[in-house]
């Protein structure tokens, strides 16, 4: 054996991975019907669906968080029951690529950043880096914020923003400590948390009494009009969160499989695919909870246009009374298990984004701290000046959902290219029909979001100085998003799943 060989096995200990082999979870019984090397799915099995059943919730956080929430009451405050038609379709949508991303895991045994480190040429691959970094980043404000309001809800402005944030800021160090527990206890506590946020936000919709039929009319049928066309915009675009994209692929290889066998993956794909449309639909109800109780509540007032995460609790306690568990309670701990829920799933995300696109193998804690400082830092500053002038709260949301806005296609887009290539995917590459319909959402979705940055920079750039920057900007931005579609992924050392003689139709 020569040298190379020699070092090719240590090479690839060495290489950074989501998970190392002792902290996948096994699934007892899929070896043994795959060992036969037919090419028939073994017949379903409850045993494995619940063996399989964890990242899909894990991933449905970053549906559930609270700039969603705040998506969601404002739409039902503006746009009343019109809106849920839409809500329901950009959860499909969003649906469709998380399935994309659990594809790419799971057919590879590699995460996206992970692959985008190995396809794309060092100065585009460290542009996507910094690009997943920064939607991070503004995501996992927005989050801390959140549980900040939660907190200081809950404690009766005892607890000051600042305070709040930095409470949340602990939680990566909770997450580490159930992380040492394995993996299902991890996605135990998410389960809890996203329960706390049924019960909670389901007890404010029985308390609204919402009209069934105007409910139902608003599902079924499509009604959009000027006036909510922001609010709709705000649906779609806050729906597909670029550091969630690259959180699934990562999540799905926390299972024991075989990646060669072509009867594993497809059967790994089958309990991934109904895992996540359960915990989608899930995350639907809920945000189709809170869209309706500020649709009956506040829906044609005068407060309609100014209910936000801050006065949100107050205005539903205005409106709907205390009760034996009053419903500002009962929305801040709601608020509070979405806030506390995607901190933790940001700093998982951060890990692989990090580990997967510069291969470091750094501790946990240390990756935990680095991922969390560069958001808290910012947020405490922030929540220092929002204690004197709640006006600078909107501000940030509006770049923050700018910022998250522009990262979309540098997710969306290096995926699409990803899941297509039968070097990459082998038998498992998506089907053309699919294809069409993944692209026909991209670009919709990165249409929608480019319209709310040029409303956004429309309405507040200024100055000579100021349009020059955004146009140069601008510029760059289309012209590296035209580079990504255009070229694909390069020829790598990566080749993909090994074929073998087995042959599944996948569509």
């Amino acid at each position: 054996m020569s040298l190379d060989e020699n070092q090719q096995p240590l090479l690839q200990e060495e290489e950074e991975r989501a998970y190392d082999s002792d902290q996948k979870v096994l699934v007892i019984g899929i070896d043994s019907d795959a060992e036969s090397g037919g090419t028939v799915l073994p017949p379903f099995s409850w045993k494995k669906l619940w063996l399989f059943t964890g990242p899909g919730f894990l991933m449905s956080i970053a549906f559930l968080d609270p700039g969603n929430l705040e998506g969601d009451l404002q739409a039902g405050a503006i746009a009343g029951y019109s809106l849920l038609w839409l809500l329901l379709w950009a959860t499909a949508m969003g649906l469709l690529v998380q399935l994309l991303s659990a594809r790419l895991g799971v057919a590879t045994g590699r995460h996206l950043a992970e692959l985008c480190r190995e396809e794309y040429p060092t100065w585009a691959r460290m542009i996507l880096w910094i690009m997943a970094e920064l939607a991070l980043i503004g995501a996992d404000i927005q989050e801390v914020i959140g549980s900040a309001i939660a907190i200081k809800i809950l404690s009766n402005g005892v607890v000051p923003l600042w305070a709040g944030v930095t409470i949340t800021a602990c939680d990566c160090f909770i997450f580490l400590f159930l992380e040492n527990y394995g993996v299902r206890k991890l996605e135990a506590v998410f389960a809890v948390l996203i329960g706390v946020m049924a019960v909670t936000f389901g007890m404010m919709f029985a308390d609204a009494k919402p009209s069934a039929s105007e409910l139902f009319l608003g599902i079924l049928i499509p009604k959009l009009s000027s006036r909510t066309i922001q609010q709709a915009v705000g649906v779609v675009g806050c729906i597909i969160m670029p550091h969630n994209v690259f959180l699934h692929s990562a999540l799905v290889q926390s299972r024991e499989i075989d990646h060669n066998n072509k009867v594993q993956v497809q059967e790994a794909l089958r309990y991934y695919s109904i895992e996540s449309t359960t915990a989608l639909v899930i995350s639907f109800v809920i945000n189709l909870f809170v869209t309706t109780v500020f649709a009956q509540g506040f829906y044609g007032t005068e407060l309609a246009n100014s209910i936000g995460l801050v006065n949100a609790g107050q205005y539903l306690q205005d409106k709907y009374g205390g009760g034996f568990f009053p419903i500002l309670y009962i929305w801040g701990i709601g608020l509070l298990a979405a806030g506390q829920s995607s901190t933790i799933t940001g700093t998982y995300a951060g890990q692989f984004i990090m580990g997967g696109f510069l291969n470091m193998r750094l501790k946990k804690w240390l990756r935990a701290l680095i991922t969390r400082s560069c958001a808290i830092i910012p947020t405490i500053i922030v929540a220092l000046v929002f204690e004197t002038s709640e006006e600078s709260l909107d501000v940030l949301n509006e770049w923050l959902n700018v910022l998250q806005s522009i990262q979309i296609p540098f997710a969306l887009i290096p995926l699409l290219c990803l899941v297509s290539k039968e070097r990459i995917m082998g038998t498992f590459k998506i089907g053309s029909i699919l294809k069409v319909v993944s692209w026909l959402v991209a670009a919709l979705v990165i249409i929608i979001n480019g319209y709310l940055l040029l409303d956004f920079f429309f309405n507040e750039v200024t100055g000579v100085a100021y349009t020059t920057a955004v146009c140069t900007f601008t510029a760059a931005y289309a012209a590296f998003i035209i580079y990504l579609t255009s070229r694909g992924v390069t020829c790598s050392s990566w080749r993909g799943p090994p074929k073998q003689n087995q042959q599944i139709e996948v569509e």
